[in-house]
């Protein structure tokens, strides 16, 4: 506590003892406040900076204990070091890292598509084998995607419900440098995996091309996390940025088979401005991943042999006509408006239902109702013995899609083998190609109301499908109205509806994605190489269409969360190129400096919580920039210099420095030489009681002076300084006496050293 000085006179009084409530006065001064009142202020607002420090120094080690710099590393990670940089990174980090990425993926991938196939095969077996009428038909057919669809809700609200969505949206956002919380955690990584499972295993319209993005992305997060432990190069922000695109990569490749066309979908959904450093990060790890998914494919039996997801059988020598370059853009225009017209109506569906405040707010505190109601819709309508019958809800979503790309044509003469596929797609009451059109408007409609349910789902697969049947569609109709084909140069080939249904699913997917990548996907997955030039001019015009009407997909769902992500400029915009960068500038820029005390420096990171990086300068005045400095860094250097644990060795030293002072003094005081003019009173000016004689006992310390037996009084103190006194005797003892008793040379008062010669 700072204790106030008392002046003799009035004019002595500093500003801080009148602050202090002292009032000068002529002689002495006085208080006008209580001292004991002032003590216990004092001793308050010492507890209030104490607490204040504590909380600093808690929140500090929060801080730290969040980027994971503080920890010290343990024998197994100093172990686990050693050996990777004897092993691994002599090859070479990167690819060690990004192979292992792909070969996750690959494993989570593979797992994921035999627990959907369990659940796929299960709700079909119950549906033909288990029911014995329709009514215990329907039951069976619509129970089991309730229970899954429920399970997967709320399992992903209880766990981490960043995982709801198809994840492509929010990726986009964090690869533009916006750190979205609890997006590529563990809990978030197995709310995915085991929701997406459920979704999908429900068989309702949805896919999982987007949820595998972000799969790969958390994979990669979590692996570079525990590459930091024992090598820190990859806690650089750009480091984990090359590798979460990497992973968006890995995502479609181990989705699809497909790494060539991954890496460029992962390319356009992802980011605007990409560095080609980063391509070969990506080439290989998805190449790895693909490589990997399809041997297991193979490895289980799933598979004869390494081949396409979709593999068709289209002729080789003449795939198509010069004169169906006409229907195939004009094809392509129809998916572009169609898709367009899906994102738009997705997203009023959306705001409907948001901005509907009695239904939003039920719908929130029943959880359950929303998506428990409309599976139980979807799969009604779904449901074989009624509507479902006319769009072959009876295959699933890969028979459905290999149905569709079929090389012959359903309105021929056909083998048992094709009518048996043909049959699937027709009734007696509706032909082919009024089932077709049905098949596009369900999955059209369904697909836009199952992907506002709070479960893990994509969209890729429900627009490959609508994009074939539509494709599928066109080239019926063109085989109808040109039964024998297109004559050209002599030479007539048949209309083949197959190409047509690739064709349309390639553009209507681009459409709803902005992508024009989808063109190598969708020939990596049909194994077709022979319709390249329809599937690009089919793409082509199917995005410019779309893109002038409606944003993407993913571009729609940003604006509906409202994140944080800066939209593309658009280059038909003039204006643009006469804003300045002053013009939006951050003027107010926070910047820490050379030579800046430590509470200036704790004061900027308290104040500026959400800053990451700090710029360094020489000084404000001349605002120099030396570099840049990571918040974390800062928070460490504080923790180190004036933290608690600091503080605690600082006190440390100082006791032990008190304790070798007092141990010197101590010493120092013991041996040194007593002064030749000590007077101390001598045992004549004691009073002695009870008859005690001169001779009496009496006993000497140390310190100086006498101590008296019992029964004696205190001698008085010295006038002169206190050192060590002795008691002189004579050297001789009186008889019968007993043991040697000092006694006093002198009857005088004051004896002295000097004093020792004989006085007779």
């Amino acid at each position: 506590m700072k204790w106030k000085k008392q002046t003799l006179v009035s004019g002595d009084t500093s500003e801080e003892d009148i602050g202090h409530s002292y009032l000068g006065t002529l002689m002495y001064g006085r208080y006008q406040r209580d001292l004991s009142e002032a003590a216990r202020e004092e001793a308050r607002r010492l507890r209030r900076l104490r607490k204040r420090r504590r909380k600093d120094d808690k929140l500090r080690q929060k801080e730290l204990e969040a980027t994971g710099k503080h920890r010290p590393r343990g024998k197994f990670f100093k172990v686990l070091g050693y050996v990777w940089r004897h092993t691994f990174a002599r090859l070479g980090e990167d690819w060690v890292f990004l192979a292992l990425l792909g070969i996750i993926m690959a494993i989570l991938n593979f797992a994921m598509d035999k627990g959907i196939a369990v659940c796929n095969n299960a709700r079909m077996w119950m549906y033909k084998d288990l029911a014995t009428s329709t009514f215990s038909q329907y039951v069976a057919w619509v129970s089991l995607p309730v229970c899954l669809i429920l399970f997967a809700a709320g399992f992903v609200h209880i766990v981490a419900a960043q995982s709801i969505g198809s994840g492509i949206p929010e990726m986009k956002t964090i690869l533009r440098g916006v750190n979205l919380k609890e997006y590529l955690t563990f809990r978030a990584l197995i709310s995915k995996l085991i929701g997406l499972t459920a979704t999908l295993g429900s068989g309702l319209p949805l896919g999982k091309e987007g949820p595998s993005v972000h799969i790969a992305s958390m994979v990669a997060s979590l692996l570079s996390k525990l590459v930091t432990t024992f090598q820190g190069i990859y806690s650089n922000e750009s480091r984990t940025t090359e590798m979460l695109a990497a992973a968006c990569a890995v995502g479609v490749a181990s989705c699809f088979a497909a790494p060539v066309g991954g890496v460029l979908f992962s390319i356009e959904v992802t980011t605007t401005y990409f560095a080609v450093r980063n391509y070969w990060r990506g080439f290989f790890a998805a190449c790895c991943s693909a490589i990997m998914f399809r041997l297991l494919s193979v490895w289980s039996g799933a598979m004869p042999t390494v081949k396409p997801l979709f593999p068709t059988n289209l002729p080789q020598d003449f795939p198509f006509d010069p004169q169906e370059f006409a229907v195939f853009v004009l094809l392509g225009i129809v998916c572009g408006l169609m898709a367009a017209l899906w994102v738009y109506l997705h997203r009023q569906y959306v705001l409907f239902m948001r901005n509907t405040k009695v239904l939003s707010n039920f719908l929130q505190k029943n959880r359950f109702i929303y998506p428990g109601f409309m599976t139980l819709a979807v799969m009604s309508i779904l449901f074989p013995p009624g509507i479902g019958k006319y769009m072959a809800a009876d295959l699933g979503n890969q028979e459905q899609v290999l149905s569709l790309f079929a090389n012959f044509t359903w309105s021929d003469s056909l083998t048992a083998e094709q009518a048996a596929i043909v049959d699937h797609w027709r009734t007696p009451e509706v032909d082919h190609f009024g089932c077709l059109i049905i098949y596009f408007f369900s999955i059209f409609f369904l697909s836009m109301v199952a992907c506002t349910l709070p479960v893990p789902a994509g969209i890729f697969v429900p627009a490959f499908k609508m994009g074939a049947s539509l494709g599928r569609f066109t080239g019926e109709v063109m085989h109808y109205f040109c039964p024998l084909g297109v004559a050209y140069g002599g030479h007539i080939q048949k209309i083949l509806p197959g190409g047509y249904a690739t064709v349309g699913a390639a553009a209507f997917t681009g459409a709803v994605t902005h992508t024009v990548s989808t063109i190598v996907i969708c020939i990596e997955m049909t194994g077709q190489v022979t319709h390249l030039l329809p599937i690009m001019a089919a793409v082509l015009a199917a995005n410019a269409t779309a893109a002038l009407l409606q944003p993407s997909c993913f571009d729609s769902i940003i604006l509906i969360k409202k994140l944080p992500y800066l939209p593309d400029l658009l280059s038909s915009a003039s204006r643009m190129y006469d804003i300045c960068v002053e013009d939006f500038m951050v003027r107010d820029v926070k910047y820490i400096w050379n030579r800046m005390t430590f509470q200036q420096l704790k004061d900027i990171l308290k104040e500026n919580k959400t800053i990451k990086s700090f710029p360094l300068v020489d000084s404000p005045s001349s605002m120099v920039l030396l570099g840049s400095i990571h918040r974390w860094e800062l928070v460490r250097v504080i923790e180190l210099q004036v933290g608690r644990s600091r503080r605690l060795q600082v006190a440390a030293l100082w006791q032990r420095e008190a304790e070798a002072a007092r141990r010197r003094d101590e010493e120092k005081r013991k041996t040194r030489r007593p002064s030749r003019f000590e007077v101390t009173p001598a045992p004549d000016m004691l009073q002695v009681p009870g008859g005690m004689t001169r001779g009496g006992s009496l006993t000497t310390q140390d310190q100086g002076g006498l101590i008296p037996a019992p029964g004696q009084l205190f001698r008085p103190k010295s006038i002169l300084k206190k050192t060590n006194s002795f008691t002189l005797t004579r050297g001789l003892v009186s008889p019968g006496s007993g043991p040697q008793t000092p006694v006093a040379l002198h009857p005088s008062v004051y004896t002295t050293v000097t004093g020792a010669e004989t006085r007779y």
